[in-house]
């Protein structure tokens, strides 16, 4: 591929995935019930270009993803109450925060695929919430956080969406890397389909690690609205008492169970 195209393919590449991103940031698996939400793996895909196409290049696409999102959060502005807070808003809700998923492509050569996106995940959503940290300690002091003790309760508030976010954000890479090689000129399969191994084998195996993933993010959206006080917005881990353990164990084993029996079946379909 020549550099002409290869430059045209990273472009439109990222336009489609920067398009995804947005699509499945309005996208709320959760909605807080003090406020904040979890998004569908709407970072994924900016890892995903940081991961192909290095972090000069991921640098600039989260920019411009983090502009699209402080367009589609531009009613946040109108609870600013000076100049000096509107860039705040906008450096450390918006800018800076999102800006960390250029980071997405530091591990790779480093560890393996699925574990180099994964620790990026993980590296990420901190990153961003400790934007968000800042800003709520500073901008939102005195409106929608406590005035007194701001970065305490800043702390606690924002990791009781960013906690759950950053989970799904991982599971989503592992998954991801489980079905997709992303480290070649263009997106293919993990593996190419081995001699002997049947496509029957290899479609059980992606349904079986499909179904591990919704297992695993039911169980997120299932625990998360728990960890935020409905009537404070603090993490609130006591309120985990109050969810039927006994239902998420029994969803999980069945679960699990089922992804067992696709994998046995998929290893007995190998030639």
């Amino acid at each position: 591929m020549t550099d002409r195209k290869q430059s045209v393919y990273r472009l439109t590449e990222s336009a489609l995935l920067l398009a995804v991103a947005a699509v499945l940031s309005v996208i709320k698996l959760v909605d807080m019930p003090y406020g904040g939400s979890v998004t569908a793996f709407s970072m994924l895909p900016l890892l995903v270009i940081a991961y192909r196409h290095g972090t000069r290049w991921g640098l600039f696409t989260a920019f411009t993803y983090s502009l699209i999102q402080l367009l589609l959060g531009l009613d946040n502005f109108s609870y600013a109450t000076s100049f000096t807070a509107v860039i705040m808003i906008a450096l450390f809700d918006y800018l800076l925060a999102f800006l960390a998923l250029g980071l997405g492509g530091i591990f790779r050569g480093k560890l393996p695929q699925g574990g180099a996106l994964c620790a990026t995940a993980v590296l990420t959503g901190v990153l961003r919430y400790l934007c968000h940290v800042i800003s709520g300690c500073t901008v939102w002091a005195g409106l929608s956080v406590p005035t007194t003790e701001a970065l305490v309760y800043s702390l606690s508030y924002n990791a009781t969406y960013m906690i759950p976010e950053t989970i799904i954000l991982a599971l989503g890479a592992v998954y991801l890397s489980r079905l997709l090689s992303l480290e070649g000129t263009g997106i293919s399969r993990a593996t190419v389909r081995r001699e002997g191994v049947s496509v029957a084998a290899t479609v059980l195996s992606a349904i079986a690690y499909t179904v591990l993933l919704i297992i695993a993010v039911g169980d997120v959206i299932y625990i998360a609205p728990a960890l935020q006080n409905a009537s404070s917005g603090e993490l609130f881990l006591t309120g985990l008492a109050s969810l039927n353990w006994v239902g998420v164990a029994l969803f999980t084993v069945i679960g699990v169970a089922v992804f067992a029996v696709l994998k046995l079946i998929a290893n007995r379909c190998k030639k």
